[in-house]
């Protein structure tokens, strides 16, 4: 979400993969760092080379192209730790996403029997085409977790090999794993051989700028047996300082024949366009691009920008709660299960704008527009703060304290009127002190 600094300019946070919580009970084995390696040209196939070549069967190559013919071209929900919460995947399927994924599961609690990790299996009954994530660095904690999987109705596994944080990181987990390309392929062979379900494995493009190896760690998934491999444009030590490496991407998708699925600072539907047009990959995900409006997936398949006005996302944002009343229950245990998620959200959808290609597609092309600062009044669409209607500023306005009042009205409101009623009391009332309370915080998002 973009953040208010002094002078009503909105900042976008840093953001990482998981909670320092989740990351933190994981116990896995070192891993040995790797030499840095070229990042650019396709890399060649030594025999010399000590790699892993899965022994896949027909029935699972056959497996394999069945989902890649799929995902072919579908924008792709990332698993986003909290904000890939059922109800919200549920909301994105609602707008049209046909593909979604889980939040990343430690493949260790899962097989203890983990109810938080066990609850990650879960899918909505609207979610056509489920990935499941795991994080593991052992091969029958994989294959284990990929027969609850399929137990479970996955459409496939991924293998998270991105996430940065050092709670992850330590224990060999995650972006770990990027250190050393050759037993990723050990681990990645293993498990696609032992599961019934095609296999993709997520990693970012190197652990440093001095170690992009993505290249090298591309060229070894391929023979190690990876349907498919999500390349997030950023190294793991970038998190998300600096706009994803869609060059590099490019690269990466042109210079090896396992497909390439890409990810990184979609927005919009032309960005999204664009990228996919441009870079030979297979298809491309989008992770915070969704948090701030789920309905992109409906963009992308109808070519063109929704404008919806506060009272059209109010409706939608309403129906975010029901689907959280259904899951978690409409009661006081469903309510505070709710909250851990319901008010979070709203640090991303108070960063919606309304970006037309005619206005916006220059700059995006010089910096990815979730990467850019805007004011909660956007001046290139002639807007100023004191003229912008009071449920639109209250549902730009970037306090906590709002995002915690606007969900609670939200789930205590029996209709879309009575819900837009009382905000409008409530801004009335607070919204000056809302605004002057903006925080600069950075907060944490998990995209595994």
């Amino acid at each position: 979400m973009h953040l208010l600094a002094k002078g009503g300019r909105a900042v976008l946070p840093i953001l990482y993969c998981a909670t320092a919580t989740e990351s933190s009970v994981h116990v896995g084995t070192p891993v040995m760092a790797e030499p840095s390696t070229s990042t650019s040209g396709r890399q060649p196939s030594d025999a010399t080379e000590d790699k892993h070549i899965a022994k896949l069967t027909e029935e699972q190559l056959g497996r394999n192209q069945e989902l890649l013919e799929r995902l072919r071209g579908k924008l792709i929900l990332a698993p986003l730790t909290r904000g890939g919460n059922l109800p919200f995947r549920r909301l994105c399927a609602d707008f049209g996403a046909e593909v979604t994924m889980s939040e990343m599961s430690f493949a260790r609690h899962l097989l203890k029997g983990d109810p938080l990790e066990r609850a990650r299996l879960k899918r909505s009954a609207n979610e056509a085409c489920f990935g499941f994530q795991i994080a593991t660095n052992n091969i029958g904690e994989g294959v284990g977790a990929g027969k609850m999987a399929i137990e479970a109705g996955a459409s496939w596994l991924d293998l998270n090999c991105g996430c940065p944080i050092y709670e992850a990181t330590k224990r060999g987990l995650g972006s770990a794993l990027l250190r050393n390309p050759r037993k990723l392929a050990r681990l990645v062979a293993g498990i696609a051989q032992g599961i019934d379900l095609p296999l993709t494995v997520k990693v970012r493009t190197g652990t440093s700028s001095s170690k992009i190896n993505v290249q090298q760690v591309v060229s070894f998934l391929q023979d190690a047996g990876a349907a498919a491999v999500i390349v997030h444009g950023r190294t793991a030590e970038q998190r998300y300082k600096k706009p994803a490496d869609w060059s590099l991407l490019t690269d990466v998708a042109q210079s090896h024949d396992v497909p390439v699925i890409g990810n990184g600072d979609i927005l919009t539907y032309y960005e999204a366009q664009q990228r996919l047009n441009d870079s030979g990959c297979l298809t491309h995900m989008v992770g915070r691009g969704a948090l701030i409006k789920p309905w992109i997936f409906q963009e992308v398949k109808e070519g063109r920008e929704l404008n919806l006005d506060a009272s059209e996302r109010l409706g939608i944002y309403r129906r975010l709660v029901s689907h959280m009343k259904e899951h978690f229950g409409d009661d006081a245990k469903g309510r505070r299960k709710a909250f851990y998620f319901l008010p979070w959200h709203f640090d991303f959808f108070c960063r919606y704008r309304y970006l037309p290609e005619d206005v916006f597609r220059s700059s995006s092309q010089e910096r990815p527009l979730i990467g850019q600062r805007m004011d909660i009044a956007a001046a290139d669409l002639g807007e100023e703060l004191d003229s912008l209607p009071l449920l639109e500023r209250t549902l730009r306005c970037q306090s906590p304290d709002a995002h915690a009042e606007i969900a609670a009205t939200l789930w205590d409101s029996s209709s879309d009127e009575e819900a837009r009623a009382a905000l409008e009391q409530l801004a009335d009332q607070k919204l000056s002190e809302w605004e002057n309370n903006d925080s600069d915080r950075e907060e944490q998002v998990a995209e595994g």
